[in-house]
């Protein structure tokens, strides 16, 4: 069983999984990636590079393997979310004139180092996707079966490239099939995290709620190449909180105002809202003018004239204000995507990984604060630690099946 499992093809995995909206690299700037999350709705817009000049062909399995994937008309050589976009006008030099850097090419938001974004061939197995993931790929990009091509919508640009569609895969898509044969794996999902070595307790990004929430820009940037979020802790260390990158998700460009004025913990608050608190709005105009950011506070004017205002004030304890982030409001502002709440999600060490799990995916991140039971932060585990386990488990399943059962290794 465990055997044929690692052997299934990728392209089952596919099903069901809409194709990518895209962008081009060589025409776009920051300000239609903003455009396109807010419009589409969706957390990552794919950046894509296309040569159409060069004679169409489909990419071979060993132009994959042997990364030779520019000889493709079109490849994907990246991807943009809000917390791209934030981070970049949170920096030094686009503080004064936010619109000016929003006109910059797509680009410079995409990392420098490659290899985040992978191609992938439909029929490699499920196997060679998990090597992959776990080897600093974050998204693989697949192509859809040709009978599952939907046509465009006349509103939105074309999602074909290479005359076919695409849709990738990523971390959460292989533990949420795992989880359907989770029974497999037995004992392995019950028992606790900590005897399966999956608490990271080196890799944790913290700052103290009362710090200014500029010191967690670095943190942010590199949490989300990590795929993990900024812990808040009070001054003994215990969680209070968080601020992850899938959180400004449902955030709007001004948010960068906030980061550059507010707290940790009046930032963690100021998004937390499905629109920011009045209070909070105030205080980050009031900041704005006595650091003459002028071009951020036009930002937040033009903001708040289009959005209809913001939440009550922070301290507000009407219903309106405690079910406000279950009934954001769909603006220029602040969305539904990803609905960001101030509770972290938090495990202890003789949690389950089965339980870890569940938690992560119903909250929709690839990571869980692990915890004592005061609170006290002593690591964090991630969905690739619990895919390492799920692997290894699988490959030991695997060899005692079948004691010639080769895994293929691959080199992301």
């Amino acid at each position: 069983m465990a055997v044929r499992l690692l052997s299934v093809g990728v392209s089952d995995l596919c099903i069901g999984k809409p194709a990518l909206r895209s962008l081009s690299v060589s025409s776009s700037t920051v300000a239609d990636a903003l455009s396109a999350l807010k419009r589409l709705n969706e957390s990552y817009i794919s950046v894509w590079s296309c040569d159409h000049s060069a004679p169409k062909r489909k990419a071979t399995t060993a132009d994959i393997d042997d990364h030779h994937q520019d000889s493709a008309a079109c490849r994907c050589i990246g991807k943009v979310c809000m917390v791209d976009i934030i981070s970049f006008l949170c920096k030094e030099e686009n503080l004064l004139n936010p619109e000016s850097a929003l006109q910059d090419p797509v680009s410079v938001l995409l990392p420098e180092a490659s290899g985040v974004i992978r191609h992938l061939e439909p029929s490699a197995s499920l196997l060679e996707a998990v090597d992959l993931l776990l080897g600093g790929v974050q998204n693989l990009v697949i192509p859809l079966p040709a009978g599952t091509k939907l046509q465009p919508k006349p509103s939105l640009k074309s999602t074909f490239h290479n005359d076919s569609e695409y849709c990738w895969l990523t971390q959460e898509d292989l533990i949420r099939y795992f989880l359907n044969c989770i029974g497999l794996l037995s004992p392995t999902p019950n028992q606790p995290i900590n005897s399966l070595n999956i608490v990271d307790d080196a890799g944790i990004f913290a700052i103290q709620y009362d710090e200014p929430a500029a010191f967690a820009i670095p943190l942010i940037a590199q949490s989300h190449i990590n795929q993990t979020s900024v812990a808040l802790v009070d001054e003994e260390g215990r969680l209070v909180g968080d601020i992850s990158p899938f959180s400004f998700n449902s955030c709007d460009e001004t948010v960068a105002a906030a980061m550059v004025t507010l707290s940790a913990g009046d930032l963690m608050a100021y998004m937390d809202c499905g629109r920011p608190p009045k209070d909070l709005v105030r205080l980050v105009k009031q900041r704005l003018e006595e650091k003459s950011m002028v071009g951020f506070l036009e930002l937040m004017e033009d903001d708040l004239e289009i959005s209809s205002g913001s939440c009550p004030d922070s301290s507000s304890s009407d219903d309106e204000s405690s079910t406000g982030s279950a009934q954001s409001v769909r603006s220029r502002g602040y969305s539904a995507r990803v609905v960001h709440r101030s509770e972290a999600i938090l495990c202890h060490p003789w949690s389950s990984l089965m339980a870890v799990i569940m938690q992560a995916l119903a909250r929709r991140v690839s990571y869980v604060w692990v915890v004592e039971e005061d609170c006290t932060l002593v690591g964090i585990v991630t969905f690739t630690g619990m895919l390492r386990v799920i692997r290894d488990r699988l490959r030991s399943m695997a060899k005692a099946e079948n004691p010639n059962f080769c895994p293929v290794w691959i080199q992301a």
